[in-house]
C-alpha cells in the first residue's frame, strides 16, 4: 500500500508539472544528489549589448577562458556546479524551446551554476494566467552572468538569499535561493535556461533558455567541468539577438 501511494504521489507531481506548461517529465536516469562545488521587473543592473566573443576566443574546454564585456579576464577559470544541492531530477526535453526543468523538493538549496555576476533579481511574483505574460512567468528568479560569458537563468523560486542582488559576484556552488513553485509552475522545480548575455537584462525570450543544458548538468552533477560557452556562441552566430520570441512566447 505504501509503494501504491508513492507512484501514485509521483504521477500527481509530474501531472502537475505538465499542466504548468514548464517542461516534459523527468528523466528517472538523471537524479542527482550533487552539493555542487530574474525576471523583468526587477532590480537590474544597467542595460547594454552584450554578445560571446567571436568565434575561437573562447575555449569550450573545461574552464573556459573569456574575453567579452562582464567576463573573466583572459586565461582565468570559469568553474560550474549543479544548481541544486539535494536529490533532483531533470528530463532531456522541454516544451517548446531548448531548457531544462529541475525537479526537486521545495525548499532545497539553490546554488549559483557558475562564477559570475548576477544581472537581475526579481523577489515577488506577479504572474497571472490570465495575463501570462512571459516576462513574469518565472516568478522569483535569478539571472547571473557567468565568467565565461554566457548567461545562466533559474526560475519559480520560493525565496531568495539576502545578499543576492543585481552587480552581486557569486561563485559556483554558492547558495542564491530555495526550491519552489513560484510563476507558472504547477510543481516544484527550477526552470534552468543557458544563452548569450545580449541585452543583459529584460529580453526573456532569450534569457530563458536557447540551448539543451543537460550534457552540461549530467557533466556537473558528475563534478566534471563543461563548459558551454562554444554551443551558446554558436547559436549566437545563426541567430544575432532577436528582437523577439523564436518559439512560442
Amino acid at each position: 500500500m505504501f509503494a501504491l501511494r508513492t507512484r501514485l504521489a509521483g504521477v500527481v507531481v509530474l501531472v502537475a508539472l505538465g499542466v504548468a506548461g514548464c517542461g516534459g517529465d523527468p528523466d528517472p536516469t538523471s537524479t542527482s544528489t550533487s552539493t555542487g562545488a530574474s525576471e523583468s521587473p526587477g532590480r537590474q543592473v544597467a542595460e547594454g549589448a552584450s554578445g560571446l566573443p567571436p568565434s575561437g576566443s573562447a575555449s569550450a574546454a573545461g574552464g573556459a577562458s573569456a574575453a567579452v564585456s562582464g567576463g573573466a579576464a583572459v586565461g582565468q577559470k570559469v568553474k560550474h556546479a549543479f544548481p541544486v544541492q539535494g536529490k533532483a531530477s531533470y528530463a532531456r526535453t522541454h516544451h517548446d524551446y531548448p531548457a531544462s526543468d529541475i525537479i526537486a523538493a521545495c525548499g532545497l538549496t539553490a546554488v549559483s551554476p557558475v562564477d559570475g555576476t548576477v544581472l537581475e533579481v526579481t523577489r515577488t511574483d506577479t504572474w497571472t494566467a490570465k495575463v501570462n505574460d512571459g516576462a513574469t512567468r518565472g516568478g522569483l528568479s535569478v539571472s547571473i552572468l557567468g565568467g565565461d560569458g554566457v548567461r545562466y537563468y533559474m526560475s519559480h523560486f520560493s525565496t531568495i538569499d539576502q545578499g543576492v542582488e543585481a552587480g552581486t559576484a557569486v561563485k559556483a556552488g554558492q547558495p542564491v535561493a530555495k526550491v519552489g513553485r513560484t510563476g507558472d509552475a504547477g510543481a516544484c522545480h527550477i526552470h534552468f535556461g543557458i544563452g548569450p548575455a545580449c541585452q543583459k537584462t529584460g529580453d526573456w525570450w532569450t534569457r530563458r533558455g536557447v540551448i539543451w543544458p543537460w550534457s552540461y548538468l549530467d557533466a556537473w552533477k558528475a563534478g566534471t567541468e563543461k563548459s558551454p560557452v562554444a554551443e551558446v556562441e554558436k547559436w549566437q552566430q545563426q541567430h544575432g539577438c532577436p528582437a523577439k520570441p523564436l518559439t512560442n512566447p
